[in-house]
């Protein structure tokens, strides 16, 4: 039986609640490691980012690591924030699941025991390139991590690859939210509800509707669904030109 588009608001509703509810979790220490796994430009970042801004202001407690992440690199970062009541968050940072290396680190460091000591001994010291430090081969880390990912880890398990048991070890490790937003119908109705939040504000609200409207219809030929192209959209909306859905088709579209 297919959902209705209430049912299909409520369920990502939910999904997003809960995920602010377990990354909240991470700034107090009761939940060591989550990771969030649901389509780019759809608001992980979003919602993790506005968390953190909540708790820690000063942006002193938590660090946030995007893109591409050596395995030294990896290390650095879980020295530097190893304190209790910290967070680590990485976002889109998914180059550190193809590395064997880096998920013996990130599986020791989501660990369930009470104790969780981080060992690199390739080498017997790691230099923090960035100061004079030196990094030891064995740690304490005591802090939380998040991962805010596009990778599907039931998908990647059920692969049955090499990588397959360290995925698992990582999902067992961790509190895993899949946002379940897959279908060009779910990725429409999370963008309405950000815009609900406010995503558009700094666009006359005379224009919302315009600009959902044309994310609706065009959702079959756009270059992404996402929350980026709405404010993309909104941009051309204002510019105030009466052949703006042109502009769009033109930037904004596959045709």
């Amino acid at each position: 039986m297919s959902e209705t588009r209430e049912q299909i608001d409520a369920r990502i509703q939910e999904r997003f609640s809960i995920m602010e509810d377990f990354t909240y979790a991470c700034t107090t220490g009761d939940c060591r490691s989550l990771i969030v796994s649901g389509p780019g430009g759809l608001g992980k970042s979003y919602t993790a980012e506005k968390v953190m801004a909540k708790w820690d202001p000063t942006g002193t407690q938590y660090t946030i690591s995007k893109g591409y992440c050596l395995t030294t690199g990896l290390l650095r970062l879980l020295y530097t924030h190893r304190f209790p009541n910290h967070v680590v968050i990485f976002d889109d940072s998914d180059s550190i699941f193809a590395n064997e290396n880096s998920l013996n680190l990130l599986k020791t460091v989501c660990d369930t025991t009470e104790r969780r000591t981080v060992s690199y001994r390739t080498e017997s010291r790691k230099i923090d390139e960035d100061s004079a430090d030196l990094i030891p081969t064995s740690f304490d880390f005591d802090a939380s991590v998040i991962f805010l990912t596009n990778v599907d880890f039931d998908r990647l398990i059920e692969k049955e690859s090499t990588m397959s048991p360290h995925y698992e070890a990582l999902v067992t490790r961790s509190h895993y939210i899949d946002l379940t937003i897959k279908t060009r119908q779910e990725k429409l109705v999370r963008i309405e509800q950000v815009v609900k939040e406010g995503l558009l504000n700094k666009f006359p609200v005379a224009t919302h509707k315009d600009i959902v409207g044309y994310l609706h219809q065009r959702s079959d030929q756009l270059r992404e669904l996402s929350l980026r192209m709405a404010l993309k959209v909104g941009m051309i909306r204002n510019m105030g030109k009466p052949n703006w859905k042109n502009i769009a088709d033109v930037t904004c579209c596959k045709l």
